[in-house]
């Protein structure tokens, strides 16, 4: 391998090992300004998207151990990683592509594990990991709240019951 595409395939698998996921799209007909501006909404969610040259991303996945890719990239492809979920990526993505149509999601990885299209676009309608968390602390706060409430009932009826009392001047 020429010294060029090594310096590119060892960037590559920097960044694949360093990210959690990535996503690959199809850029094709995108604009340099909307390309910009996709680049700079992804940054929002501390991601990143990058134009690869196939081959030398086919050698950089093999080397990175994230799977086989050979025949399933074709065409102008932009590949997203990050440092966070791919939730808020895919997010990005699918919000940017139904106002300009472009990019396309064509698949993904999280570790290992290889996601279709339709897979990534589920993943995007998700809510955000915080989101999940407080939804989760809520549903377990909610019977320890109730339980207190209950616990508590009696003896704020029996304080009731002596402060009449005692305002009764018995």
């Amino acid at each position: 391998m020429r010294a060029e595409k090594q310096f590119l395939t060892d960037e590559y698998v920097e960044r694949l090992n360093e990210s959690p996921f990535f996503i690959a799209t199809e850029y094709k007909g995108i604009t340099v300004a909307e390309f910009e501006d996709l680049r700079g909404k992804l940054r929002g969610v501390n991601a990143e998207i990058h134009v690869v040259k196939n081959s030398v991303f086919v050698a950089a996945a093999a080397e990175a151990g994230v799977g086989e890719l050979k025949g399933t990239l074709s065409g102008q492809l932009a590949i997203i990683t990050g440092e966070a979920e791919i939730s808020a990526a895919a997010k990005v993505v699918k919000e940017f592509a139904e106002n300009a149509e472009k990019p396309k999601i064509r698949f993904g990885f999280v570790g290992e594990e290889r996601l279709e299209a339709d897979a990534v676009l589920r993943i995007a309608d998700l809510p955000s990991i915080e989101v999940l968390r407080s939804q989760l602390l809520g549903v377990l706060q909610a019977p320890a709240t109730q339980l207190a409430r209950v616990v508590n009932t009696p003896a704020s009826m029996v304080a009731r019951a002596i402060q009449a009392r005692v305002d009764k001047g018995e």
